[in-house]
């Protein structure tokens, strides 16, 4: 049953919004539109139901890096030689911005690995046979160093680095990511699958858990819990959102993006949001459909086969209102989705309004 609690607040729901909340096309979706300054809930239906939530749930994702790490946390990578020329000691600290592209690393300032084991080809000149020992590397990015330099040298994981009495390693070259704020800034912008599951499983390894999907189960309630938001019903397979057996009810969302608006130190969260009509994934949004919300409306997307998903907050004149919509029960085709995110566009623009300058 849909739920309209009325009370003093300076945003009413129209009842254009309703009707389009209760569309066909959005098939029975989980709802909420919450206005912090009442701490009420202005519109909620099926608020409790545990959903697939696409990628929205790279919002919990940023938050559960953010609590096991802070904002300005940066990883390093380092190669160094050692006592035997043929041996070199490639360690990191997870570092997900690292990459083999060069294009990615033009594109978006991305750190090339190659840049380290170049610094290895120069001080290992004239023995055929290197290796590489390795730890805290992920190991698709093994794969991609591999698949770079095929036979001219081999890669070896270790548990850590051999520390031996009179041995003396010697740096080569080292890489240090951009601060985890920026990063995450970078992942929500673009909804980039990739980064939000490695920091997601990083941060749960940080805290103490495994990077199995068990530990990020955990990670994400121990962060949920920290921020004392409803964790009920949550139950998640990645980081990134793209598993259709994540599952996490708006209300969840709706009370963290609550916390991102309060918390100073999830600050880079609300940054990251791309903005309705103008950046990142939103870009080419509310251009056509819902076009008074353009500028209004500063969310993370979703969708994945079956669910089309928004999250964010909403500007209506001089307030900032919370909402969360997932629809998970589309129909699996591009064109059921395109009509499911003109629905949820048109929707957000009944209640957005811009401030008005006297």
């Amino acid at each position: 049953m849909i739920s309209t609690i009325s009370s003093a607040h300076a945003l009413s729901i129209p009842q254009s919004f309703e009707k389009l909340a209760t569309s066909s096309i959005l098939a029975k979706p989980g709802i909420i539109v919450f206005d912090p300054a009442t701490q009420t809930e202005i519109y909620s239906d099926l608020a409790d139901v545990p959903r697939a939530p696409a990628s929205v749930l790279k919002l919990i994702s940023a938050a559960a890096a953010i609590t096991a790490y802070g904002s300005e946390k940066v990883f390093q990578t380092s190669i160094s030689a050692t006592d035997d020329p043929s041996i070199f000691i490639l360690q990191g600290e997870l570092d997900p911005w690292i990459t083999t592209s060069s294009k990615d690393a033009e594109k978006f300032g991305r750190a090339l690995s190659t840049k380290l084991i170049s610094a290895v080809m120069k001080a290992g000149n004239g023995y055929p046979d290197l290796t590489v020992q390795y730890n805290g590397v992920f190991e698709a990015d093994i794969t991609s160093l591999k698949a770079f330099y095929g036979k001219k040298i081999k890669f070896k994981k270790i548990s850590k680095p051999p520390i031996v009495e009179g041995q003396e390693s010697r740096e080569l070259a080292k890489i240090t990511s951009p601060t985890l704020r920026e990063i995450l800034e970078f992942t929500l912008l673009w909804s980039d699958n990739t980064l939000a599951d490695r920091l997601a499983r990083n941060a749960a390894l940080k805290m103490g858990y495994s990077r199995d999907d068990s530990g990020l189960n955990l990670a994400f309630k121990e962060t949920l819990n920290s921020l004392d938001v409803d964790s009920k019903g949550l139950n998640v397979f990645d980081g990134s959102g793209l598993s259709h057996g994540n599952r996490v009810s708006v209300k969840t969302i709706a009370e963290l993006l609550l916390k991102i608006r309060t918390e100073p130190s999830l600050q880079a969260i609300y940054d990251g949001l791309p903005v309705a009509g103008k950046t990142g994934t939103l870009k080419k949004r509310f251009k056509k459909y819902g076009t008074a919300a353009k500028g209004l409306v500063k969310a993370k997307t979703g969708w994945i086969n079956t669910s089309v998903t928004l999250a964010g907050y909403v500007e209506a004149k001089d307030s900032e209102y919370v909402f969360v919509v997932i629809a998970n029960h589309i129909k699996p085709t591009e064109r059921s989705r395109a009509e499911a995110r003109k629905v949820i566009d048109k929707m957000l623009a009944t209640i957005a309004k811009p401030l008005e300058i006297a």
